[in-house]
């Protein structure tokens, strides 16, 4: 079957990222399974081919607006979902090793199916809650980037997030539309957690009117040991 990525194309070219056939063709096998595997389990209500390149793979690698991707060796995504943002992110920048966290286990099963479909190297998904996987020296402040899409308030996102990022390393929360308030709110949560907010970037999606935002936090030291909190706990009681 034949695709249509032209706006896939566009908005990478945009992002200052160029695919080559190899990558396209991972794209177009990912939103194949992903489909495929929707009519059996949910992982997402969107499935419309373009809507997919756009509020999908686009706004997953519309970090690169935030950071250098070349620089960046090891990758978390928490709360990854059907592998938004670290799969795209992986299949635009090869040279990353990801870990992608995820709280069901059939999800995981589905990541680590799409892993071999797409014939990814150095990606690995685990099962598990953020809270207990953050107290595991093996992951605890071992990656250069950690990325989330989950729908969380910062200060809980970062809670689960900043303990997984080296000192000099960022932690990127993508969100929706404007995110001022959310973002003073959780100030003082991101400093106890070792961060700084660095920059909040506004923008829309390539080929509509969605507005998106991406936070911006910087680690500055090391999560004190207690961090985080029992599993549950940042959700139920965001540091404030």
């Amino acid at each position: 079957m034949t695709y249509d990525l032209t706006v896939l194309k566009r908005g990478c070219e945009s992002l200052g990222i160029n695919l080559t056939e190899l990558q396209e063709e991972q794209f177009i096998n990912f939103y194949e399974y992903l489909v495929e595997k929707n009519k059996v389990m949910n992982l997402t209500g969107i499935t419309e081919l373009q809507e997919v390149l756009v509020k999908h793979f686009l706004d997953s690698l519309a970090c690169v607006k935030a950071v250098k991707m070349e620089s960046i060796k090891r990758v978390m995504d928490i709360g990854t979902g059907a592998g938004f943002p670290g799969i795209p992110l992986k299949i635009a920048f090869p040279h990353l090793e990801a870990c992608l966290l995820d709280s069901l286990k059939k999800r995981v099963g589905f990541l680590e199916e799409t892993f071999r479909l797409l014939n990814l190297k150095e990606i690995r998904a685990i099962h598990g809650r953020a809270e207990e996987y953050a107290k595991n020296k093996a992951y605890r402040e071992q990656y250069d980037l950690c990325v989330s899409r989950a729908v969380s308030n910062l200060a809980t996102l970062s809670e689960y997030c900043l303990p997984y990022v080296k000192t000099g390393g960022l932690f990127i929360s993508y969100k929706s539309g404007k995110v001022q308030e959310e973002v003073q709110q959780a100030e003082k949560a991101v400093k106890i957690l070792g961060g700084r907010i660095k920059d909040i970037l506004y923008f829309q999606l390539p080929d509509s009117e969605i507005d998106r935002s991406l936070v911006v936090i910087e680690k500055i030291k090391p999560t004190p040991g207690r961090y985080p909190r029992k599993a549950g706990t940042p959700l139920k009681e965001p540091l404030s």
